[in-house]
């Protein structure tokens, strides 16, 4: 964890660095292609949950990055 919620970030700034998707890109945020999560604007870091359906419609809780 590089940035913490409410942080302040720049265009470019990795968010998170992690092994596998822990946490998921939200608005205005990109991941790369080694699952690095980084920022798209300026402005602050958001965490949030989301409850994200399976195929198998069994649903499960997600933690999205955003920057706002």
């Amino acid at each position: 964890m590089k940035k913490f919620d409410g942080e302040k970030v720049a265009v470019g700034n990795i968010i998170i660095r992690q092994r596998g998707s822990k946490f998921y890109a939200g608005k205005n945020v990109k991941t790369g292609s080694d699952d690095t999560i980084y920022s798209m604007i300026e402005g602050k870091v958001k965490f949030t949950n989301r409850i994200v359906k399976n195929f198998n419609k069994l649903s499960r809780k997600v933690k999205v990055v955003n920057v706002i």
